[in-house]
């Protein structure tokens, strides 16, 4: 009864490689604060560094030496209080140019990062992670639809022939101004008929005629809502693209959105990438002012523009936008032929008919591309009782990032370079694709949140998960002695394959999964007691024990292989129907079973064949 020596090896090296990539959820994580651009080509300088360090020492607490990352910077810290400090310290010493963000620093040693083994995530109800509350800017997203109304109401009219002087934005209305009574009253009929979710109203004015347009109540709270709810879409795509498990993204009141992250590793990165509002328009340089001033008021039609870093001279751009990211429907970040970094960009229908309407009449002219960005400047004022309050001030930056030359016809493919790192165009390109924001976003409030559950309650879960285990540890040595110690040490190496497999997969362990890794420990279990039980009857019927063992294994692998497949298929559904609790016990569960099915079978056979293999067995100890 000799087993492969290839099998023998083949688990000694699983068992070697789970329990190195199961060892990094012994170390704990340590609150931190990491420092970041405010976006990706923005790096963290030497003196930042210096000033974040002198304004934490300013505060008295004590932080370790700062360790330069890839994308930033991490100063770690001893308690979430001393890290609050730290982040309000560090925010005020930096400005805007940096992003501060909370986090929590993994304490892997050195050695088994260099194996790449990473702790498995923790969900909210067992970690707790980072809490965002984001405030939407709705007057903004009233601002912008009123803007796209003026042109359709100039187009409409026209279409019509009915003469105006123009179409101007006053606060949340509109007002026509006409010549004569007679043009605003055929103008009122057609921006009746056209537009009827206004409210119309007449106003005379310095020898003019005015139409007000007012939007109802109604149609300003669908404009509202529908803003709103876009940003949540938006903000959980982006939630998606970061690749966080299990994280929570919910409407709070009329114009907040809260998003909790479970133990993300990079906090500032999520920080900079969920509330940045950041859109793209291409427009035509402005062929008929080649010569005009920067200096000098722009030509009507057109505006200035500064070219991004101020690398180049200002560009006069016209006013109208071919195309706007809204219309983007895929974007990968990638390189050209001279391995520069390039976002390709995938129109929709509409966008790309747009672009080829554009670039058909106006070959060899000069394309632009403009980032847009809604950006928010914070400054400290004293109030009365000469406390500092932060004060918070929403901008718009609009640069050029790239001119090129249109050579051909476009449609809905492109491509777009003239970005400065690999890193720069990855987040571009996350951004369009994960869809654009109706309207900016601030963050009013970010903490560490502790775990939903309540640590006692947590506690309470590990502890009777432990007992549970004892209990069965105690009943399989005591039912099935020898062959029950073997199945003992099969259900720990199933504990280090299942963290392994966790840790490599990213995925998030909820308390919910907890159950579903002691359900898939049960099962395990239960496969060795019908293998064990099955040798127990060979032995009675008179085989010998050697016989016995492997007609017990043979016999029994149809029965568990069935029970097992079961599960996985109910397990799979579950993953791919369910979702946050559901899918991390079913996630769990499934990793479990696969890893059971191995630990139950193979390893346990290995252990009891080199125990009673190769020599005279006179009765097996079960």
């Amino acid at each position: 009864m000799r087993y492969p020596r290839w099998k023998e090896l083949l688990i000694i090296a699983i068992v070697v490689v789970s329990v190195i990539y199961s060892l990094p959820n012994l170390y704990p994580d340590q609150p931190a604060v990491q420092i970041t651009g405010s976006s990706a080509g923005v790096q963290v300088s030497d003196g930042a560094v210096q000033q974040a360090m002198a304004a934490i020492s300013a505060t008295g607490v004590a932080a370790q030496p700062a360790e330069r990352q890839a994308n930033g910077i991490l100063i770690r810290l001893h308690t979430s209080e001393d890290q609050l400090r730290a982040q309000d310290a560090i925010r005020r010493a930096l400005g805007d140019s940096y992003v501060v963000a909370l986090n929590l620093a993994p304490t892997t040693p050195s050695w088994l990062k260099m194996l790449h083994a990473d702790p498995m995530k923790l969900g909210l109800d067992l970690r707790g992670g980072v809490h965002f509350l984001l405030e939407v800017d709705l007057d903004k997203a009233v601002s912008v639809r009123m803007e796209s109304y003026i042109e359709d109401i100039k187009g409409k009219l026209r279409e019509a022939k009915v003469s105006y002087r123009g179409v101007v934005q006053a606060d949340q209305s509109l007002m026509v101004k006409f010549d004569a009574p007679a043009d605003r009253d055929q103008g009122s009929v057609v921006l009746h008929t056209e537009f009827p979710e206004f409210i119309q109203s007449n106003l005379d004015k310095d020898g003019s005629y005015f139409v007000t347009l007012s939007l109802a109540p109604a149609r300003l709270h669908e404009i509202t809502d529908d803003a709103l709810n876009q940003n949540l879409n938006t903000i959980r795509s982006r939630v998606n693209e970061l690749g966080v498990a299990e994280a929570v993204v919910q409407r709070q009141g009329a114009n907040r959105i809260v998003v909790e992250l479970p133990g993300v590793q990079d906090t500032a990165e999520a920080k900079r990438v969920l509330g940045r509002t950041a859109t793209l328009e291409f427009r035509f340089v402005d062929w008929e002012h080649e010569n005009a001033d920067p200096n000098a008021p722009p030509p009507p039609g057109t505006e200035w523009f500064p070219f991004k870093d101020n690398a180049r001279p200002p560009v006069l751009l016209q006013k109208h936008a071919i195309v706007t990211g809204n219309r983007v429907s895929g974007a990968h970040a990638g390189f050209d032929e001279y391995s520069r970094p390039q976002v390709d960009i995938t129109l929709d229908g509409r966008g790309g008919r747009l672009m080829t309407d554009a670039t058909r009449n106006n070959l060899y002219r000069s394309m632009a591309v403009l980032f847009v960005e809604q950006k928010m400047r914070t400054l400290y004022q004293k109030d009365a009782q000469g406390k500092d309050v932060e004060i918070r001030q929403p901008y718009t930056e609009k640069q050029v990032i790239n001119v090129a030359t249109v050579q051909s016809v476009l449609g809905s493919q492109f491509r777009i370079t003239g970005l400065d790192s690999p890193a720069e165009a990855a987040e571009l390109a996350l951004l369009l694709r994960a869809g654009a924001l109706a309207a900016p976003m601030y963050f009013v409030e970010e903490r560490t949140v502790g775990p939903s559950l309540g640590q006692e309650n947590i506690d309470k879960g590990v502890r009777s998960t432990i007992l549970g285990l004892v209990l069965v540890v105690i009943f399989m040595i005591a039912n099935y002695r020898i062959f029950g110690v073997t199945s003992v040490l099969a259900m720990l190496l199933n504990l280090a394959i299942l963290m392994s497999l966790m840790g490599a997969f990213g995925a998030a362990l909820s308390l919910p999964g907890i159950a579903g890794i002691v359900l898939s420990v049960g099962m395990s279990v239960d496969a060795n007691v019908l293998i064990f039980e099955r040798i127990r009857e060979e032995v009675d019927v008179g085989l010998s024990p050697h016989a016995a063992i492997i007609a017990g294994y043979d016999r029994a692998f149809t029965t568990i292989l069935d029970s097992n497949l079961s599960i996985l298929i109910v397990a799979s559904i579950l993953i791919a129907m369910g979702a946050g609790p559901v899918k991390g016990f079913a996630v769990t569960l499934a990793i479990g079973i696969i890893a059971s099915m191995f630990t139950a079978i193979t390893v346990t056979r290995a252990l009891i064949n080199r125990i009673y293999g190769g020599r005279r067995v006179a009765r097996l100890s079960i």
